[in-house]
């Protein structure tokens, strides 16, 4: 198959881009590289099935020949990364959609969009169902994020319900691992990264906000089971294994050995309190379900972490 993959040399398209090569399927990465990193890319560029357009997809996305599958990543998604560049977080969201829904109905091609559990802001029932419409600040400062997901969603189901594109949208939840950039402000990177340099962890509040962490290897399978499926759902992948901040910053300080505190700082506005997804959908309807547990997969990441730690 012919697959374009927007954001490809971010995080989770790296790692996409990687499972598609290997069953012989041709990739096109259409990325402007301003939160992805060219070396992420660096292993494919000898293989014929790759190639890279240098392009942000809030301008015009030409792609000559079929097109089988196009899969929307490109975003801003670390809340450092989306404070810096709002402007451009809106546009990939919004603008950048409609483009990549407009490739999609040109090209006939299977549609998916990357949406995130930020579309539920700051929940009131847990775990959240994909029925769940969300509790989202449409001012505050995580709306770059959270509005333009939220527009990209109504964006894919009206090019569904009237053009009949062939579309799924995946709402992601704390995906970490091996290839995240390490200083991005994402919460495992950083504590991981604060152990291993045996500095004081820096906690928001008291640490009682929950998350829930799912392995990069497990979102990736359920991206490309939500992609192969016939169905234009909404799913949530993720794993439900809930956990508070503190929990995850004394688990790495343990798998680390590291004798780091904690440093409490003031809690950001518009901070989610708890986040667990509902996967029942993806159980029935995809098949799917995590496979890695936390402390297996932060030891996979603590490992990659130290390799790459400058």
């Amino acid at each position: 198959m012919n697959i374009v993959i927007t954001g490809g040399a971010g995080f989770i398209g790296t790692h996409l881009v990687e499972k598609f090569l290997e069953k012989s399927h041709n990739v096109i990465v259409v990325d402007n590289l301003l939160t992805g990193l060219k070396a992420n890319l660096d292993n494919f560029t000898k293989s014929k099935n790759f190639s890279f357009i240098d392009l942000d997809v809030q301008n015009h996305i030409q792609i000559d020949g079929e097109v089988d599958y196009v899969l929307h990543l490109a975003s801003a998604a670390s809340p450092k990364a989306y404070t810096d560049n709002p402007i451009n977080t809106l546009k990939a969201g919004s603008i950048g959609t409609i483009n990549t829904l407009g490739l999609a109905k040109a090209k006939h091609a299977k549609y998916l969009l990357t949406s995130t559990s930020e579309v539920y802001g700051d929940p009131e029932i847990s775990p959240q169902p994909e029925s769940y419409w969300g509790r989202v600040n449409p001012n505050g400062v995580r709306s770059m994020y959270d509005e333009a997901k939220r527009f990209a969603e109504a964006a894919v189901s009206s090019y569904n319900r009237i053009y009949n594109i062939d579309s799924r949208i995946v709402r992601l939840f704390n995906t970490y691992g091996p290839k995240m950039k390490l200083n991005d402000g994402r919460v495992v990177t950083n504590f991981i990264v604060q152990a291993l340099n045996g500095e004081d962890i820096t906690i928001y509040g008291k640490g009682n906000q929950t998350r829930s962490f799912c392995y990069v290897s497990d979102t990736v399978a359920g991206i490309i089971k939500a992609m192969d499926s016939e169905s234009n759902e909404v799913f949530n992948i993720g794993n439900p294994n809930e956990i508070t901040i503190l929990q995850l910053a004394e688990t790495i300080v343990q798998l680390t050995e590291s004798k780091s505190g904690v440093n409490y700082q003031e809690l950001p506005d518009d901070d989610p309190t708890q986040r667990k997804p509902d996967i029942s959908k993806a159980k029935n309807i995809l098949d799917w379900k995590p496979d890695i547990g936390l402390e297996e997969g932060l030891n996979k990441t603590i490992g990659w972490v130290k390799a790459n730690l400058n």
